[in-house]
């Protein structure tokens, strides 16, 4: 069984930071192409960022690159999420997703597994 959990999510003001972090069990983490996606209130889930298997090879929404920096850790099962520069409309629950492929998108029906999500809220 696959299974994504989420941590990390808070409160924070804008102009802050925030790591959030995805512990991935129950599948080989490094045969999977990771990604983060949100929704933001009254919003559909828009894609964030993903990352290859290796971790040399990633791919970013133009919301938040160079704010956002995704990463993984193979020897730990974890993906990350760095974000920085956060601003009020970064607020939403952000989820990670794993896919079993070798190929970096940015279609979420192209994920197999989710996590069930962690709130971030930024106040002005």
């Amino acid at each position: 069984q696959e299974r994504l959990v989420e941590s990390g999510g808070g409160l924070v003001q804008a102009g802050g930071s925030l790591r959030l972090s995805c512990a991935a069990s129950g599948l080989t983490f490094s045969t999977y192409v990771m990604g983060w996606f949100r929704r933001a209130p009254g919003k559909e889930r828009v894609f964030l960022a993903a990352i290859n298997w290796s971790g040399d090879g990633t791919l970013y929404a133009d919301s938040v690159e160079g704010r956002f920096t995704i990463s993984r850790d193979n020897t730990k099962n974890t993906l990350y999420l760095q974000m920085n520069s956060l601003k009020p409309e970064d607020t939403a629950v952000y989820f990670c997703a794993a896919r079993h492929s070798m190929w970096v998108i940015r279609d979420s029906s192209g994920y197999d597994s989710w996590g069930q999500g962690t709130q971030v809220t930024v106040s002005s």
